[in-house]
């Protein structure tokens, strides 16, 4: 059996602290065994995060036995193993719409719960957020605790060093966890990592463990220095994650110390469900399965963006020794796994830190390699100015693989990749290409392979395109020139990036009403193709531009196409189409597009009204 509830389990799941308050400590460790259960259950029918909640049940019943809240805050680093603490916080019977349209998020959320005192789904944010909590506090002349739950991979990232600096530095009364599962999405890498192994692996004996406990439950409990010391942090531990009684008496001990603490718990990611425990990346993110197996049900689909990425850079790098990739903690998630299987001495995993991943590659540039830096859109934010000062001023050659572009579904608003396209537009020298299909994706890792004198970017979304086969690896393309797809002679369509597939059906929508449109693919943000963009408004009566991205994007560089050749007179032409002024929450991306108004059906009414009013009503008529 991968999952066996302990021999005397509770008869109901505890779903409140005030329930666990009500029990005694021995019954602690069953009520974290249907906590267990509960989570299981729910994400075998739905998916979602599934590893990183079970790693820290014990933790998460242990907080909510010794702390109040909202009263006491809990900041959650990343907190996509909030699902625990969701369950405990009066959401038990809406824990099945995790990350479902209208339901609860798949993050802690201050929308959605008075006890989310701090949203979070990117990492290394808490202990700063903490900090700032803790000021506020002191200010106010209150007395709740603070607490900063926090993972071993998270704390590589920069912010969260920096936030340890100042909390050491004002020596305010806080609780850092440091939540040690030698696991991230993928295993951890740097020398931070080595250090807590180190520690983990320098323990002193049960007996003597035990010993100074008793004595004392904010022991060090080994003959090491450590990083935190030296930052005015106590640290305290290691202590075991899955022993609920042990982590109650430490969490008392530390609410009552007068300072910033940390206590190093270590904790196994996927705990309590073998097939979680056996996996590599411990479940971290499942779709439904069969609790009894294991077994996912994941639909079969063509080959997603990111293998075709990964594919194609392999077979570049066979004939050229300087390509290099680069990954921020995402291995696996970005295809720069299968780079590093075929070249392992070509590709880094810079941990999670975005701001180093940038530079870092800035360096190989300048120093004559090509590297290609795959991160999530979303992500990328992180390390904005790196782009800005590192490479766009220095014009380095380093190549942006722009993963998880657009909508993301289930993730939310946290993860969409909404705004890249403004962020890198506005750049100067930049070469920006957005991929329609798999084909264009490779052609356009092939171009950025070939660009040598200044930085260049390809967004893609999660997942597959149209599902076009890649045999071989396509020649680079032209750079700044687009293509069309489709005559017409009424209405022109111009898309960018993934919506082509949308476009392309929206003019058979138009044709069926009787109004020809002409397609084109854009390929080029940046450089925008002057020619085409001139051609399609001299020749249509009405120019939709349509891009799954945020305002001040692409429709803002064909404007600026217009009014740079004199034309500014043609803007009344344009109909731009791009994500609305506001946040679209977790869904099917399927969903969260038609409610963004970019479906096909919506480009087809766009184009309809933009010749218009008449034309719009036959459309709406079909």
């Amino acid at each position: 059996m991968p999952y066996e509830t302990s021999p005397d389990p509770l008869t109901t799941t505890p779903t409140s602290a005030k329930s666990l308050k009500s029990l005694s400590l021995d019954e602690l460790p069953n009520a974290a065994e249907q906590v267990r259960a509960a989570i299981i259950d729910t994400v075998s029918k739905i998916g979602g995060h599934l590893g990183s909640s079970l790693g820290v049940v014990e933790l998460t019943v242990a907080l909510h036995r010794v702390f109040d809240t909202p009263k006491d805050k809990f900041i959650w680093d990343v907190s996509h193993q909030c699902y625990p603490h969701k369950l405990l916080t009066g959401r038990a019977d809406r824990l099945n719409t995790l990350r479902q349209g209208g339901g609860l998020a798949g993050f802690t959320c201050r929308d959605e719960s008075e006890h989310d005192c701090f949203g979070a789904a990117h990492s290394s944010t808490s202990i700063s957020a903490g900090v700032g909590f803790a000021t506020a506090r002191d200010l106010a002349g209150s007395d709740e605790s603070v607490v900063a739950i926090i993972g071993d991979g998270a704390l590589s990232g920069g912010m969260a060093l920096e936030g340890l600096n100042n909390l050491g530095a004002l020596g305010k009364r806080m609780i850092v966890i440091l939540n040690d599962n030698d696991m991230s999405i993928a295993p951890p890498s740097g020398a931070l990592a080595n250090h807590l192994r180190d520690l983990a692996a320098a323990q002193t004996s049960c007996d003597k463990r035990a010993a100074a406990l008793e004595a004392d439950p904010l022991a060090k409990l080994v003959d090491l220095p450590t990083l935190f010391e030296p930052l005015g942090v106590k640290y305290a531990g290691p202590y075991d994650g899955h022993d609920v009684i042990e982590l109650v008496r430490a969490l008392q001990a530390a609410k009552a110390y007068e300072g910033p603490v940390l206590l190093h718990v270590r904790t196994v990611k996927g705990k309590g469900y073998a097939p979680a425990e056996a996996a590599t990346d411990c479940y971290h993110g499942v779709a439904p399965f069969d609790v009894e197996t294991g077994k996912q049900n994941k639909p079969a689909a063509p080959p997603a963006c990111q293998k075709i990425f990964g594919q194609t850079l392999v077979e570049l790098a066979k004939t050229d020794d300087k390509i290099v990739a680069v990954s921020a903690a995402m291995p696996s998630g970005t295809s720069v796994d299968m780079f590093a299987k075929a070249y392992p001495d070509r590709a880094f995993d810079a941990g999670i830190a975005e701001q180093h991943a940038v530079t870092f590659a800035a360096g190989l540039a300048a120093g004559g390699y090509k590297p290609f830096a795959a991160i999530y859109s979303t992500f990328l934010q992180r390390g904005y100015d790196q782009v800005v000062h590192d490479v766009a001023i220095q014009r380095l050659p380093v190549r942006f693989m722009i993963d998880r572009a657009g909508m993301v579904g289930a993730d939310g608003v946290t993860h969409q990749g909404a705004y890249d396209i403004a962020y890198l537009g506005c750049l100067p020298g930049f070469v920006l290409m957005g991929a329609a299909d798999e084909l264009e994706l490779a052609a356009m890792v092939a171009t950025a392979a070939a660009i040598e004198d200044r930085p260049s970017a390809v967004r893609y979304p999660r997942g597959a395109l149209t599902g076009v086969a890649v045999e071989t690896v396509p020649a680079p393309l032209e750079i700044g020139r687009g293509r069309i797809v489709r005559d017409g002679g009424d209405v022109a369509i111009l898309s960018y990036g993934g919506r082509l597939a949308d476009t392309l059906a929206a003019a058979e929508t138009l044709a069926g009403a009787g109004v020809r449109a002409t397609v084109a693919d854009a390929r080029f943000a940046k450089p925008i193709d002057d020619a085409l963009v001139m051609d399609l408004f001299d020749n249509h009566a009405a120019v939709v531009t349509v891009e799954e991205g945020a305002i001040g994007g692409f429709a803002t560089l064909v404007a600026d196409a217009l009014h740079r050749a004199g034309r500014g007179d043609l803007l009344a032409r344009h109909a731009p189409m791009y994500l609305p002024d506001r946040f679209i929450h977790h869904d099917k991306p399927a969903k969260q597009v038609a409610e963004a108004g970019l479906d096909a059906e919506a480009i087809a009414a766009r184009a309809a009204l933009a010749i218009g009013i008449k034309a719009a009503a036959r459309i709406a008529a079909e």
